[in-house]
């Protein structure tokens, strides 16, 4: 597919077009964010986004698969994962039995060894795991988006490989030969930085530190994602979530956050918020012990003074 041919799909020629795209299936992108993804897919290059857990990054790969209408494929990162679980595997149990067919049919004696283990190597027997099925095609002639979540939960070695792969879209399976992608996939990459990735993987991808949006921004993101709530709970609301990223919390609250307790709070018929109403719903936007502990410290009231005072609320 050319340069163009993946944006065709979707009739993006600008990043304010894939802005407005973005928007109609409800994710709201700033223009810095929005430019960065449109050169993504013309360039065909995979797109690391940092930033802090809960700031949306996940949601931008979920996002693009709604308006490309390809797959999302997403490959989940731990410790400890390799290859074997991120590229392909083979049906152990389905060619222990195909064996055991053959024998109680009568079927493998005699036959060439070389033979019995080509019909066992085959497609048949072949378990995809994300990044083959991200380059094996599709049915739609869509890009698939290849969503490889939290890479920096792996170690180096994953991410040497992983390198090779975005590199070549191509991969190598002993027994079938390389696959090569005929529709290069929407690749994004997702990192909460808990440790640096490694340059030669920056180098292949384009970048961008994603931030917790702004108050209006974050306002109107809880607006479209809650739409029964009240516009001035979902104001307060947000008010009270900004203000507590500010106070050095274990784990501040992302965006979800927000959007889950105004929710719990609408679903509670609450108008306002109020300490009681704080105190009452923390576990929607606190998620933490000692964050608990530090906000109880600090005196809800006086946080949440300071919150209306900020907001204007």
């Amino acid at each position: 597919m050319d340069k163009e041919g993946k944006l065709e799909v979707a009739g993006v020629h600008s990043p304010e077009e894939l802005a407005d795209r973005l928007r109609g299936v409800g994710y709201l992108a700033d223009r810095r964010l929005a430019t960065v993804l449109y050169l993504s897919l013309a360039l065909e290059r995979p797109l690391v986004l940092e930033g802090d857990a809960g700031v949306g990054k996940t949601e931008v790969a979920l996002a693009l698969a709604r308006i490309f209408g390809g797959s999302l494929i997403r490959l989940q990162c731990y410790e400890g994962i390799d290859a074997q679980q991120a590229v392909y595997d083979w049906d152990y149990p389905r060619q222990i039995l195909h064996l055991k067919a053959l024998e109680t049919a009568g079927s493998a004696a005699g036959r060439d060894v070389g033979a019995m283990e080509a019909e066992l190597y085959s497609e048949d027997f072949l378990i995809e795991r994300p990044l083959l099925r991200s380059i094996s095609g599709t049915d739609s002639g869509h890009p698939p988006v290849l969503l490889i979540d939290e890479i920096d939960r792996a170690d180096d070695e994953f991410e040497a490989f992983l390198l090779e792969v975005l590199s070549t879209f191509a991969i190598s399976i002993p027994e079938l030969g390389q696959r090569v992608a005929e529709v290069t996939p929407i690749v994004i990459l997702t990192s909460n930085r808990t440790r640096e990735l490694h340059d030669a993987l920056k180098r292949r991808c384009l970048y961008q530190w994603v931030e917790h949006p702004s108050f209006t921004r974050e306002v109107e993101i809880v607006r479209m994602r809650a739409p029964g709530a009240e516009a001035e709970l979902a104001r307060q609301a947000t008010a009270v979530v900004q203000e507590l990223r500010r106070i050095g919390l274990y784990k501040p609250p992302g965006i979800a956050e927000t959007i889950d307790w105004v929710e719990a709070l609408t679903r509670l018929l609450a108008t306002e918020v109020t300490p009681e109403w704080l105190e009452a719903t923390m576990g929607a936007v606190i998620k933490h012990r000692e964050d608990e502990e530090r906000l109880r410290s600090l005196g809800i009231p006086e946080l949440l003074r300071i919150a209306m005072g900020r907001s204007g609320s």
